[in-house]
């Protein structure tokens, strides 16, 4: 489990091709991982993996071939937002996330407006039920608030922090997102599916 908070931007520097799918090799930067080991998960860019390979500060990651199609970003060299496991005595700063990737948005609007950033995404039609104003959602792992929402898209709003310690401050109109509905959200729909 995780919280949407993101702990620090890392880079995935090296994408090897694999059987099937393909192995990373994430450089975490700054983020400290003195007490992570191999077969921990670490979410990468909204995505729960598993660490198969530890060189100093580089993490390596099997990315298999249904991930890749689930996903968006975990097959090309480039920067990415990472958070560690939760911990049962941390604290819960966002909404609890469990780094499976529900789909794929495309960012729609990306505009500056008083001191904040606006970020509009149309989501895949089939999660638009889940979304709802003043839920939550992870977008490429970053915990959020949702603002708006009209069919199948919806707006939030990016804080100059957040913007300055997540990859989001990148996105333009275009640009596809890993997307994670609230949890909670999950649950209610399918308990509604079954008459009581």
């Amino acid at each position: 489990m995780f919280t949407g908070i993101v702990q620090a931007v890392g880079r995935i520097a090296h994408v090897a091709k694999a059987a099937d799918g393909v192995r990373l090799a994430v450089d975490l930067g700054v983020q400290e991982i003195a007490d992570v080991a191999i077969g921990d998960s670490v979410c990468v860019n909204g995505c729960c993996l598993t660490v198969a390979a530890m060189h100093g500060a580089s993490l390596e990651f099997d990315v298999s071939a249904e991930t890749l199609r689930c996903t968006t970003g975990l097959d090309r060299v480039g920067d990415v937002n990472i958070e560690l496991a939760l911990r049962l005595a941390d604290r819960l700063g966002g909404h609890l996330t469990s780094g499976h990737v529900d789909g794929v948005g495309t960012v729609t609007r990306f505009a500056a407006i008083d001191g904040s950033s606006l970020l509009e995404i149309e989501a895949p039609a089939e999660l638009s039920r889940f979304i709802a104003a003043k839920g939550s959602i992870a977008v490429d792992g970053v915990s959020l608030t949702v603002n708006e929402v009209s069919g199948a898209r919806f707006a939030v709003n990016l804080i100059p922090h957040t913007l300055a310690v997540t990859t989001l401050k990148r996105l333009s109109p275009g640009a596809r997102v890993n997307l994670e509905i609230d949890i909670v959200a999950r649950y209610v729909a399918r308990l509604a599916q079954f008459p009581a």
